[in-house]
């Protein structure tokens, strides 16, 4: 490999849990580098179906050593939890490390983000209200509690103290709500820190040593670009940086470790909450997408809005990642339909853009400039290889690759391992 980046190169939900775990049976070790419990990966394996949350799909892969990096927000009792459920079914999670340097999700931040969500009413980001976005808050206004302070109960005391000394002013007199209590939530942490101790460690050497020894690293990311804090629809985006460059940033390793960078791109396209979509769409095709696809969020069950193909979008994923190559997913839903659609463009004002327009307003104005394809109606999640699809996908996917300006190298036919085609 040696060093692999899987980056999602839409809004999220491409398939990238499954992408990770195809190419997880020849790494040694698989890194989770951004985002927390806000994102999920559905990975299935045989009749087995596991929903992972924080840990990553590497740990399904004997052998594999799953890290959470620095870049990551830990909300440790839905690590532990997550571990205990893995274990239950026959899943060793021993080799699991935990960077020292991960902040923490504490209570105050999962009370304040439901808090916000719902005060901003019409407004609201769509946050998973699992505390992410005021966790991220806290740690680049420097007054975060990371991993590391669990093991140091006078250090997690104090930072605690200084923390709820402002949390529950704004708790109380700006929401009505009671104060939380301090000796309560370091009882319940420092608890969590003992349980884990023999999984944290310095990620950041670990993966040093392993690159060092020409292991294979993969580094999975959460969530999508069009999700990226800095380079997606903001506000209504993460609050971290899924793209390709937060792997170096979110495990503290050199960017010049990382050699592939694989955009998961799922055949059409579907975000979850709030904000700007230009193909999306809502009638009858929109529906069967969301029907047929099985559209619904990992962790919160939330329906996904469902639309075309957005080549526009994907040209702009390509460039700020420096994608090497595309594994495209679901193109078996496609199935469905007579004639297939793909946005090469938009048009707002009179005017045609065919790169991501500067301003968010164009986003919600444009109309998707479409170019059709002809669809296939067959089934062909049987297939095994790029010589059992028939003509019209294997045309849809040349399309897809010419559009993207990088190859198609896997195409995903279903959900299980094995549908899964080298092309």
């Amino acid at each position: 490999m040696p060093a692999t980046v899987i980056v999602g190169t839409q809004w999220g939900d491409e398939g990238k849990g499954k992408i990770t775990d195809v190419f997880a049976d020849r790494a040694d070790f698989v890194v989770r580098y951004q985002g927390g419990n806000n994102a999920g990966h559905t990975i299935i394996i045989g009749d087995e179906r596991f929903a992972l949350t924080l840990i990553p799909s590497g740990v399904l892969n004997p052998g594999v050593t799953p890290v959470i990096g620095n870049g990551t927000v830990i909300d440790p009792g839905v690590l532990l939890e997550e571990m205990a459920t893995l274990e239950s079914r026959g899943i060793d999670t021993s080799l699991l490390r935990v960077s020292a340097n991960a902040h923490l999700i504490m209570p105050y931040h999962r009370k304040i983000d439901a808090l916000q969500e719902r005060y901003l009413g019409s407004g609201e980001i769509g946050t998973t209200k699992r505390g992410i976005g005021p966790a991220y808050t806290d740690k680049y206004g420097r007054h975060g509690i990371r991993v590391q302070d669990l093991f140091d109960p006078k250090i997690f005391r104090d930072k605690l103290a200084v923390a709820l000394k402002e949390k529950n002013k704004i708790l109380v007199k700006l929401y009505n709500q009671l104060a939380m209590d301090a000796e309560e939530i370091a009882a319940e942490y420092l608890e969590y820190g003992a349980r884990l101790t023999d999984h944290v460690t310095d990620t950041s050497l670990l993966l040093a040593d392993a690159l060092a020894a020409d292991k294979n690293v993969l580094f999975e990311g959460a969530q999508g670009t069009l999700l990226d804090i800095d380079h997606g629809t903001y506000p209504f985006v993460t609050s971290s940086n899924p793209t390709a460059g937060g792997a170096a940033v979110g495990s503290g390793i050199g960017p010049t470790a990382l050699d592939r960078i694989v955009g998961v791109t799922k055949a059409y396209i579907s975000r979850v909450g709030s904000g700007p979509f230009p193909t999306e769409l809502t009638d009858e095709v929109g529906a069967t997408m969301v029907e047929v696809g099985g559209e619904f969020g990992t962790v919160t069950g939330r329906r996904r809005r469902c639309g075309w193909l957005d080549a526009v979008a994907l040209r702009y994923a390509t460039r700020v990642n420096g994608l090497t190559e595309i594994a495209l997913t679901k193109i078996d839903v496609l199935s469905e339909f007579d004639t297939l659609k793909i946005c090469v463009g938009y048009e707002a004002d009179g005017i045609r853009f065919e790169e991501m327009p500067r301003q968010q307003r164009v986003l919600y104005q444009c109309e998707p400039i479409y170019e059709e394809l002809p669809g296939w109606k067959q089934d062909i999640g049987d297939a095994r290889s790029m010589d059992d699809l028939p003509p019209a996908a294997r045309e849809y996917i040349e399309r897809v690759e010419k559009l993207a300006g990088v190859p198609v190298t896997m195409v995903s036919v279903g959900p299980q391992r094995r549908a899964t085609l080298s092309r």
